[in-house]
């Protein structure tokens, strides 16, 4: 089995440069065998890659931009789902390849058990689930807790916002009082009381 990394060797963006250049290091540090195809200079390789990307994983524009990595026909991904699969230690699965000889399985302490909790993670690990679907749910599940945050900061933003004008009001009320009267300013709701 032979990693395609299709890429451009005379791309203009340095995003693009950077992000084949992390993907070919990373391969090459794992000894991962590969071949890098440019579609820079072979229009076939473009016409296969762009091919071959599944419509769900390719941009607004149509057009699939490098690096795009496979596994012979398979699609594997893009510099984004390769870097998440980096990220969760997955880059075999990502890559659908058998991990290699002597590789260790994670494992979790004791400590860290708490009945059934981490037996998702075990699973991925071992070969219940596949890198890509645990990838897929640590990532919905980092999404929600975001959003039970955004929603907690939401239920007290007013609050702050009340006790700002609270604040407010009372220095205002405050200068008021600590304000020096003149004499004529004393008088004057004397004589309206008086009429």
């Amino acid at each position: 089995m032979v990693i395609k990394v299709f890429l451009a060797s005379s791309s203009g963006s340095t995003a693009i440069k950077k992000k084949q250049q992390d993907v070919l290091g990373f391969l090459e540090a794992l000894k991962v065998d590969y071949a890098p195809l440019d579609i820079a200079c072979n229009e076939d390789n473009r016409m296969w890659m762009r091919e071959n990307v599944p419509v769900e994983k390719k941009p607004t524009n149509g057009i699939p931009l490098p690096p795009q990595i496979f596994n012979e026909e398979s699609y594997c991904g893009d510099y984004e789902t390769f870097f998440d699969a980096k990220e969760d230690n997955a880059v075999y699965a990502f890559l659908g390849l058998p991990p290699p000889p002597g590789s260790k399985k994670r494992e979790v302490p004791m400590e860290e058990c708490n009945g059934d909790e981490h037996t998702e993670e075990v699973e991925a690990e071992v070969g219940g689930e596949t890198g890509e679907e645990a990838a897929e749910e640590k990532v919905a599940e980092e999404k929600e807790a975001v959003e039970d945050t955004e929603e907690s900061l939401e239920d007290t933003a007013p609050v702050k916002e009340e006790e700002a004008q609270e604040e407010v009001e009372d220095e205002e009320a405050k200068g008021e009082d600590d304000q020096p009267v003149s004499e004529e300013e004393e008088e004057a709701p004397e004589e309206e009381e008086d009429e």
